[in-house]
């Protein structure tokens, strides 16, 4: 096996609160859950799944108290899952696998909005209930205690659409989250809105017309503002409902378009503007923040779109050739230029980035950590701390062991953007088990590791509950 397709292998086993053995010293005050989600079974029965974004959910659920680490980990049990175990096939179309039917069948599928609720990508906690994200419309409930799944979750209003984001941002200061969800039409739209805290309803905040949507998997905010990536990554959605094929085969690189920052009053869903910039692409946002005049939007920006081939199952297993790299990117938004200009903050590749946003979301803040390539081949293997503003990096490193997406947990009596810990769960492929890793955020030193009896396929995202 070659030594990263252990973490595109899947999982089967499922564990409950299950005390891990630690080395090292955990710090008392960590006392919350860290939840990740992620792809765990790339197949059912004969049938495979195509791309990384396609297997079906697991949940892991890592409980601090009192210097002890607990695991639980259960597959997302929604109807996607139900009915694929019971058929003994794959039942609903997934970003790059369509299920075996005719093709009037597949485009039945298509048509009929028949959505996976295979929620594979993110957690969330929208009015005390917890929510796995993808990117179709479905959210499915689970018990975090547990991580039972409840089933689908309805928001208690009328707005639709087809495609969303799996990365809704929470506005601390109006205590209110803030997602959108594309629908298609005849004249497509990006209905963004906002949810009140405590609340399932949806308020539209903006619907802005367009002929054919991007596909953007993140967006970002500021104080006042709700910018939204344009990326010239089309969605050709007549297509989609016409050849009954999967979403990736309906992406259209369109680089002469150019990428568009849309700019939108987060008080009075008026644009602001639109802003053009050279054609890139782009999964994850950093952070923004307004300056005097403008703004300013850090993201991890990919050339072009060629990362979506490159993560097709069979090609990450046989590691055939180099995944295209990322770098972070700072544009510079001025409201009286229709143009928006960037600078490089780090030629090093960078993925999965996170930041204190708790504290530094929507303003100007040093500190962001991520996963980097240590080899050059385009693959995650190491962990780092990059300072914007000095331009140096901190990294942890080991032959073997693969982290996933570092998650920043704030030290509750923190005075520093970066007093607290890094938790990444880590894959040893020698050992073939996987271990959670603690690093101590400011000088990203081991403070303790929690041995897992597990081999975990690399995960997508996750969120740590105080």
């Amino acid at each position: 096996m070659l030594d990263i397709a252990l973490g595109f292998s899947t999982l089967e086993d499922e564990l409950e609160d299950q005390i891990l053995p630690v080395t090292g010293q955990i710090p008392h005050w960590l006392t919350g859950t860290l939840i990740r989600n992620g792809a765990a079974k790339f197949e059912v029965e004969k049938e495979k799944y195509q791309h990384w974004f396609d297997g079906l959910a697991m949940l892991h659920k890592f409980s601090f108290q009192q210097g002890k680490i607990s695991y639980t980990n259960k597959f997302l049990r929604g109807r996607t899952f139900t009915k694929a175990m019971a058929a003994g096939r794959i039942v609903y179309p997934e970003f790059a696998t369509m299920p075996r039917r005719s093709r009037l069948g597949k485009i039945y599928l298509n048509a009929s909005q028949q959505f996976t609720d295979n929620a594979s990508v993110n957690v969330t906690r929208t009015a005390g209930r917890f929510l796995a994200l993808t990117e179709t419309p479905p959210r499915v409930e689970f018990d975090p205690g547990t991580l039972r799944t409840i089933g689908r979750f309805n928001y208690d209003d009328n707005l639709n659409g087809q495609l969303t984001t799996v990365h809704p941002h929470y506005d601390y200061t109006n205590q209110e989250e803030i997602n959108y969800i594309t629908r298609f039409s005849l004249r497509s739209s990006y209905n963004i809105y906002r949810i009140k805290h405590g609340s399932i309803t949806r308020q539209l905040v903006a619907s802005v017309p367009v002929m054919f949507a991007s596909y953007m998997h993140s967006f970002a905010i500021t104080e006042n503002y709700i910018i939204l990536s344009q990326f010239p990554l089309k969605i050709n959605h007549f297509k989609l409902l016409a050849t009954g094929t999967p979403l990736v085969q309906n992406l259209q690189w369109q680089p002469e378009q150019g990428t568009v920052f849309l700019v939108v009053n987060k008080k009075n869903g008026q644009i602001q503007g639109r802003y053009q910039a050279e054609a890139f692409f782009a999964f994850h946002h950093i952070n923004a923040f307004e300056i005097e005049g403008g703004l300013v939007v850090d993201l991890v920006a990919y050339r072009d779109a060629s990362i979506m081939e490159g993560l097709y199952l069979k090609k990450l297993k046989e590691k055939k050739g180099t995944l295209p790299t990322a770098e972070i990117r700072r544009y510079t938004i001025q409201f009286t230029s229709k143009y928006a200009d960037y600078r490089l903050l780090s030629h090093e590749y960078t993925e999965f980035p996170r930041i204190n946003y708790r504290h530094y979301n929507t303003k100007e803040y040093r500190f962001v950590y991520g996963l980097c390539d240590h080899h050059s081949n385009g693959f995650n293997n190491k962990l780092i701390k990059f300072d914007v503003q000095k331009n140096k990096s901190l990294s942890w490193y080991k032959d073997h062991q693969y982290p996933n997406e570092p998650i920043f947990v704030p030290s509750p009596d923190a005075t520093e953007e970066d007093d607290g810990v890094i938790l990444s769960l880590i894959l040893d492929t020698q050992l073939e088990k996987s271990f959670l890793l603690i690093l101590n955020a400011q000088d990203f030193n081991e403070i303790a590791r929690a041995q897992i009896p597990l081999a975990i396929p690399f995960n997508s995202h996750g969120q740590y509950f105080a």
